[in-house]
């Protein structure tokens, strides 16, 4: 599956739109080294026996290796995840690069340079001095582990009304944890950020005006005390006099406040997935929404992954722009999961040769990913 900068899967349930991201997740945290349960848990997997988490069509597969790969600068990384399904095992991560010849060209090319790869297989930036300059230049080596190393803290994203309404606990993962834990302090840390930015349209500026969506909206404040007892935002809504805090706020407007604040933060994942969107979202707000953080998303370098059942999600996407992907997930006639991308071709018309909605081509059935039971 070739994916770009923002990416919408869509298609029936059980397609396995979750598992891609599943997919994605696993080979993240191998990758971070951090395959305990309580870490894929905090991730988003759904965590399981170890048999069950492999392919269910046949039960010999119950005790193969998973085998993911993934793509970094042109070059394929498969992952191999072992567990040998006794109780209390854990999953273990063993990486073997694809043979393939002009990665082995690229590698050859970078232990020749005398560059110490440990620094880069940790994550440490390595300064471009003389002695690697030409070097770094010529094959990039900087740019392709600085890629690989962006997909190490990939995250499930699925925000609750909870999490978000009481500001009560933060996540085992920071900044944000899976339902929306710890979204306080990170909007307390992206207005300290912004006070200090010399930018003309800081990040908390694009809260603001993402926050205008709702048309009562008039204005939040942030505390900028982190060790303030009562944890609480202030919102106004400009057709009432009092203010009034997230406790009291409308479900919609918590959401749209963590996915841009996600967004814009720089301190949150380069690359992560929000799994069903549109929950609790008003239709032609999430057609606006999703053109926000596309565009959120090129401002801020994120790259992400998002899943929906709403078809005005799809009205959000321009696919005349490469890296904007909408993909169809359905499964085969022998059950297996399966990817389409739909491209700017693929968009049907009307019987009067106009372009159709894409929410109303995939009512019609025209894209795929309904299902075709009733």
């Amino acid at each position: 599956m070739e994916v770009g900068r923002f990416n919408v899967l869509i298609g029936e349930n059980g397609c396995g739109k979750s598992n891609i991201l599943e997919a994605i997740t696993f080979a993240a945290a191998a990758e971070a080294n951090k395959l305990d349960n309580e870490f894929l848990v905090s991730r988003g997997i759904r965590v399981t026996e170890p048999e069950l988490m492999r392919s269910g069509f046949e039960s010999k597969n119950s005790i193969k290796d998973i085998k993911i790969a993934m793509g970094f600068s042109h070059f394929l990384f498969p992952y191999t995840l072992k567990n040998n399904n006794t109780p209390y095992s854990k999953w273990i991560f063993h990486e073997r690069y694809q043979e393939n010849i002009e990665f082995d060209q690229f590698y050859d090319k970078v232990k020749k340079s005398n560059i110490d790869l440990t620094k880069f297989e940790k994550g440490t930036a390595l300064s471009c001095n003389e002695e690697y300059e030409d070097t770094l230049e010529s094959i990039n080596v900087e740019k392709f582990f600085r890629d690989k190393n962006k997909i190490n803290n990939f995250i499930i994203y699925s925000p609750e009304n909870t999490s978000l309404r009481t500001f009560s606990k933060e996540g085992q993962i920071q900044p944000l944890g899976i339902n929306g834990e710890g979204l306080l302090k990170l909007l307390k840390v992206i207005q300290q950020q912004s006070a200090q930015s010399e930018q003309d349209v800081t990040p908390l500026d694009d809260i603001k005006e993402c926050l205008a969506l709702f048309d009562w909206y008039e204005s939040i404040d942030i505390s900028s005390d982190f060790a303030q007892a009562e944890q609480k935002i202030n919102i106004k809504d400009r057709y009432l006099e009092n203010v009034f805090d997230q406790r009291s706020a409308n479900e919609g407007f918590l959401f749209v406040l963590f996915y841009i604040a996600l967004m814009v933060s720089e301190d949150t994942p380069k690359i992560f997935a929000i799994d069903n969107i549109d929950a609790s979202l008003n239709p032609k707000l999430c057609t606006k929404l999703i053109k926000e953080l596309t565009r959120l998303a090129k401002k801020y370098g994120k790259q992400v992954f998002v899943t929906t059942h709403n078809p005005a999600i799809l009205d959000g996407i321009d696919l005349a722009d490469d890296e904007q992907r909408l993909i169809v997930v359905s499964r085969n006639k022998q059950g297996y999961t399966r990817c389409k991308r739909i491209e700017l071709k693929d968009k049907p018309k009307s019987s009067t040769d106009e372009p159709l909605k894409l929410s109303e081509a995939f009512l019609r059935g025209y894209l795929g990913g309904l299902p075709k039971g009733f």
